[in-house]
């Protein structure tokens, strides 16, 4: 913090290295679903690989355009697990957080796959809409309806840890899409047998497309919202700094940060400005207990300055 890093060693909470695994962290979450990682990841390069046999062989651009999809939720699922392992990587001279940040990388590269592929299903969508082909109706239901479960079994396996990183919710949303993507294949193959709307099959193919794009734009959203370090969502920095202002013997808040060090940790560095002198260790380890268990930052970092009269350089808010 330019001129404070010298200044702070003494003020710093030096619990630091302990409670980031404290109450209310969830920073431990990615390594809990490894297996689940594994399981979604063998199901569905297994599905992949019939539903495009399937729906070359049945003519089908939706079965195609929907292995298209799974193919690139098993690469998004490669992705995260990747970056939930390296997340736990200690820290090192040169990355001092250690390599948290890759499962903000992993989101986002995730969100910004999915709607590349959007827009090769989509394209070829509208390609076949125009010039409409016989379909196998029998072969779409048979497949997708094996679908629907193998997503759903993935889905299930990523259901507890969807509000605790961002990693999992985009695993868990692409499986709930998929299941519901396979739900309106089947849908259109019964039509299609019954009424011979060979056009319908390229009609699912666009909603395909449509429902990817609405369950990947949140994923984009917060993605690039924690890649330029914004304060993570269900974060509040008014309520924070709020808290901090309150403590006692605190005359001024100022240099507040709050940013994601993960998809799952949040850390935050300040300068308390405390006329009556330096509160002490315990006074700052109590801050940082209360910080992580009311707000979930579990690291914290506090600067204690005592003179109001000595300007800091950091204090005016358009300074960073």
């Amino acid at each position: 913090m330019n001129h404070s890093d010298h200044d702070h060693h003494g003020d710093h909470d030096h619990s630091g290295h302990g409670h980031g695994h404290g109450p209310g962290n969830h920073g431990h979450a990615p390594a809990d679903f490894g297996t689940a990682f594994a399981i979604g990841i063998v199901l569905n390069s297994g599905f992949v690989i019939g539903e495009a046999f399937f729906g070359f062989a049945s003519n089908s651009m939706a079965l195609v355009a929907d292995a298209g999809h799974n193919l690139s939720d098993v690469l998004g699922l490669l992705v995260a697990w990747s970056a939930a392992a390296l997340s736990k990587r200690p820290p090192s001279a040169r990355y001092t957080y250690g390599l948290r940040g890759s499962s903000i990388l992993a989101a986002l590269f995730n969100a910004v796959f999915l709607l590349v592929a959007v827009g090769a299903i989509g394209w070829e969508a509208i390609l076949r809409l125009l010039t409409p082909e016989p379909v196998v109706g029998t072969t779409v239901m048979v497949v997708a309806a094996v679908g629907i479960a193998i997503n759903g079994i993935t889905a299930w396996l990523f259901a507890s840890g969807r509000k605790g990183d961002l990693n999992i919710r985009g695993a868990y949303l692409h499986m709930m899409a998929d299941t519901a993507v396979s739900a309106g294949v089947v849908i259109a193959g019964v039509v299609i047998m019954l009424t011979g709307w060979t056009w319908l099959d390229a009609a699912t193919s666009l909603a395909i497309a449509a429902i990817i794009v609405w369950g990947t734009w949140g994923l984009l959203r917060d993605s690039m919202a924690m890649s330029l370090n914004a304060v993570p969502r269900g974060i509040d920095p008014a309520a924070v700094r709020g808290y901090l202002a309150q403590c006692p013997g605190v005359a001024q808040v100022h240099d507040l940060h709050i940013w994601p060090m993960s998809t799952t940790e949040v850390a935050l560095t300040c300068h308390l400005v405390i006329p009556s002198g330096a509160p002490g260790d315990t006074y700052l380890m109590e801050i940082a207990r209360r910080l992580r268990d009311d707000f979930g930052i579990a690291h914290a970092t506090l600067q204690v300055e005592t003179d109001p009269a000595s300007p800091c350089a950091l204090a005016p808010d358009h300074v960073v």
